[in-house]
């Protein structure tokens, strides 16, 4: 009964050919014919279904039960897991969770009583993992979010100092100035701030991990006088009432939580002097979405990715001036495929750290990631703006790309 139920699911999915074997030996090939092929028997993958599911489960669930059954083993494939999210997106209306407006707004009760506690455990979860474990397969720098590439053939490390130096030129940096990273991930920005601008910075995190590798950064640089790094919420800092020039925050701002906008807005707020310029460089979606439920339960506990138009509707709450939106979705996509690539490589190390589950789950995280910036609505935003106005900056966007390498 339950392969029959399977066999009916997949005879309905549209796209290329694929290949299913059952647990009990069983082979079939769905899909239509590439009428580009030269041969006519080709299929773009072979998915592997080692024993019976619980179909239940699934259509009650399918983004989390089918993700535990990869990373269990209980399914499995050959050929480019690219493809098989890509078939899968096409034919989302057939995997759409069977959702109802209850569990909808579960998902957003669990936001709003997520306290500063669970927030900040959320973050620890991910990104202390181990300076050991990213290192295996992010660049030299150890920059942990979208890169920017002038060239599709750019090297991955090449991307992300081109981004560092494109954020930092957004935010016309002055010599002696004060400079907020929040959310500093293991400090490049702040660092190559002061070395190139030679500006007074400070990065805060919530990660041990991120915090000792910054400090250590900052020490061989000998740059103590200059860059200083905390462990300490964006928050709490408000609290002590710092005024800074310029705040930056790349990649942080999906922690923050769909309830929490303000708490984010109103501590830079707080802490930007009148005329500064803040830039936000964060993940969004085209609309209100929950987050997917697979990615809150195994990847990020408490995020939240917003849409632009959230984002945006703050700004004139806090008398923010929007200067400068730009986005930047292609080139995640381009730096998820690196990290999957460099993943890939890396993965017997990476199993005898953790384990094959572990090698599974994180395969699923950054394929899907660069699956989804290529076909679906799921980008990236860099917005500029100023508290209150500001008449002081370049009338084009000509420096951003003057004295260019």
């Amino acid at each position: 009964m339950q392969k029959k139920v399977l066999k009916s699911f997949f005879k309905r999915l549209k796209g290329e050919r694929f290949t299913v074997t059952f647990w009990d030996g069983e082979t079939e090939t769905y899909g239509i014919k590439d009428s580009q092929s030269k041969d006519k028997k080709a299929t773009l993958f072979h998915l592997f279904i080692r024993e019976k599911l619980n179909l239940t489960e699934i259509m009650t669930n399918p983004q989390v039960k089918l993700g535990e059954a990869y990373m269990e083993g209980k399914i499995d494939f050959e050929g480019d897991l690219q493809d098989v999210f890509h078939l899968a997106i096409k034919n989302q209306s057939n995997l759409k969770e069977a959702e109802s407006e209850s569990l909808i707004n579960k998902f957003w009760n669990w936001q709003k009583n997520a306290s500063r506690k669970e927030q900040e455990k959320g973050v620890q979860d991910h990104y202390d993992l181990g300076n050991d474990f990213f290192r295996l397969w992010l660049d030299e720098t150890m920059i942990y979010s979208c890169a920017y590439f002038r060239s599709k053939n750019d090297s991955l490390k090449k991307a992300q100092l081109q981004k560092i130096d494109h954020t930092l030129k957004k935010l016309n940096l002055k010599e002696g100035e004060k400079l907020l990273d929040i959310g500093c991930g293991w400090g490049w920005l702040i660092i190559r701030a002061v070395k190139q601008y030679n500006v007074q910075a400070l990065g805060i995190t919530l990660s041990q991990e991120q915090f000792e590798e910054t400090k250590k950064r900052i020490k061989e640089e000998g740059l103590e006088d200059k860059v200083e790094v905390r462990l300490i919420d964006y928050r709490e800092l408000a609290e002590e009432e710092p005024v800074f020039d310029k705040i930056v925050s790349v990649g942080m701002f999906e922690h923050v939580g769909k309830e929490h906008f303000s708490e984010y807005f109103t501590a830079v707020n707080n802490m930007l002097q009148k005329g500064g310029l803040s830039l936000l460089h964060t993940l969004t979606h085209p609309t209100e979405t929950p987050t997917n439920p697979w990615l809150q339960k195994y990847i990020f506990p408490w995020g939240y990715i917003p849409s632009l138009r959230e984002v945006v509707w703050e700004l004139p709450e806090y008398s923010f001036h929007l200067l400068d939106a730009e986005s930047l979705r292609m080139h995640y996509a381009y730096t998820t495929e690196h990290w999957a690539e460099n993943f890939e490589e890396v993965t017997d190390q990476v199993k005898k750290m953790y384990d094959e589950k572990f090698v599974r789950m994180w395969r699923l995280f950054l394929v899907g990631c660069t699956v989804s910036f290529r076909h679906t609505g799921l980008g990236v935003h860099q917005l500029l703006f100023s508290k209150g106005l500001n008449n002081n900056r370049p009338l084009t966007r000509e420096y951003l790309y003057e004295n260019l390498d």
